[in-house]
């Protein structure tokens, strides 16, 4: 079980915190750990507040459903986000991320405070998996390269002797069908004979 208290110093809804702590601990993954939590505080009633959990995998968007009886989550992966960017306004703050692909997400209501922190979290986050991935040395395989052996192909022109252009020629003749299987055969039989 995971201590919440660490996730109640800035002022965060305790009952929120509670709710959302322990279903995060059921969805993450080997290596994963909940480094800051923020909860929405919405100006007059709030009663259901959203709240935005960082790990050092992802970006955990948490929504109350049922009249807070179930709670919905979505996530960003590290990879997805492109960056993270807070607005201070005058109830609070609108945290975005902008992931690589598709819309903002957008969460407003978020206390100062812990927007700030949210996104040095986030932004810390995001560095650590950018510097990683463009770090990560590129493995090399070096492979024996034997020399290539360079054989010359010679070729011999042969020159056609008379008898075997003939030949040829008369063969071209029966191909087109210019002389008769007989007439073939007969000169075929003369120019070899006379070889």
């Amino acid at each position: 079980m995971i201590n919440i208290d660490k996730f109640l110093s800035d002022e965060q809804d305790v009952k929120t915190v509670e709710k959302v702590i322990g279903k995060l601990t059921d969805l993450l993954t080997t290596g994963e750990e909940i480094i800051y939590l923020a909860v929405q505080k919405k100006p007059a009633v709030n009663l259901l507040p959203d709240s935005i959990a960082i790990s050092n995998k992802r970006i955990f968007y948490c929504e109350p459903g049922n009249l807070g009886l179930t709670m919905n989550f979505k996530d960003i992966s590290w990879k997805n986000v492109k960056e993270v960017s807070f607005k201070e306004e005058f109830f609070g703050s609108k945290f975005i991320c902008v992931p690589q692909h598709g819309e903002n997400i957008v969460t407003e209501f978020i206390p100062k405070t812990q927007a700030r922190k949210l996104h040095q979290a986030a932004n810390e986050q995001l560095e650590q998996f950018t510097s990683l991935n463009t770090q990560a040395p590129q493995k090399n395989i070096d492979l024996e390269i034997e020399e290539a052996q360079i054989i010359e192909q010679s070729f011999v022109e042969e020159t056609e002797d008379e008898t075997t252009l003939k030949l040829r020629k008369l063969k071209t003749l029966y191909d087109k069908q210019l002389i008769t299987l007989e007439e073939y055969e007969n000169k075929k039989a003369a120019i070899l004979a006379s070889f």
